[in-house]
């Protein structure tokens, strides 16, 4: 194991980077021009109280939490990895909580994902996520929003200076001064009828609808 994996490990390491990390994003968030297109979708749905899942893609992680305008808490899933741990700390300097999705078995405890939908409250996930592949969709996704009957809302974010780490994701970091951009798209609800055939129909629609948004996001952006 390499010097830094074995200082990343720790607890307290993890939690000063994550600080530090979190200073930075303010710094980016302060000196840029953010623009956030269709934000009267998500502002419907936190007004009536309604619940929805948040999909956008992992790579765009860093300037999640800038926008996300509710009181409400988003809760984004995330594994028990130590980059979910480095992710949750974070996390929790915004108005955003970390939950792992891993029981005790290591396998995923929808019951958890389930009971958070129940409550009204929202769920943030990466769904080509934690591992890729890159911007493709898996059907976890698509299973929570058919038996929870919550809708799904793509995001798609752009900046013009940024720099995109050559790590599966393309994890994207932008840079202070920076011109960015949010688009929201239109909330989509898959049938509670849908077959296990038709799986694939609803990953490939959501896939396209969050690049949909990414392409809005860029069009124009050096403009």
């Amino acid at each position: 194991m390499s010097f830094k994996k074995k200082i990343f490990k720790f607890s307290i390491s993890q939690k000063i980077l994550a600080f530090i990390g979190y200073l930075y994003i303010l710094f980016v968030c302060y000196t840029s021009k953010i623009q956030i297109i269709n934000s009267e979708l998500p502002e419907k749905l936190w007004r009536e109280n309604k619940p929805f899942i948040l999909a956008f893609w992992h790579g765009q992680l860093m300037m999640i939490g800038h926008v996300w305008k509710s009181k409400a808490v988003l809760n984004m899933l995330a594994s028990s990895h130590s980059d979910g741990r480095f992710g949750a700390y974070i996390a929790g300097h915004f108005n955003l909580k970390n939950v792992s999705i891993m029981s005790k078995n290591k396998s995923p405890s929808l019951r958890k994902v389930f009971k958070i939908l129940k409550d009204r409250n929202y769920i943030g996930i990466t769904p080509d996520g934690p591992r890729g592949p890159n911007k493709k969709v898996s059907e976890g996704i698509i299973k929570i929003a058919i038996h929870s009957q919550v809708p799904i809302i793509p995001l798609g974010f752009a900046s013009n200076k940024n720099l995109k780490l050559k790590s599966w994701d393309s994890f994207l970091i932008t840079y202070p001064f920076s011109k960015c951009r949010f688009v929201w798209g239109e909330p989509i609800t898959i049938p509670s009828s849908t077959k296990d055939d038709d799986l694939d129909k609803y990953k490939n629609f959501l896939e396209e609808k969050i690049n949909d948004c990414m392409e809005s996001a860029e069009k124009n952006l050096n403009a």
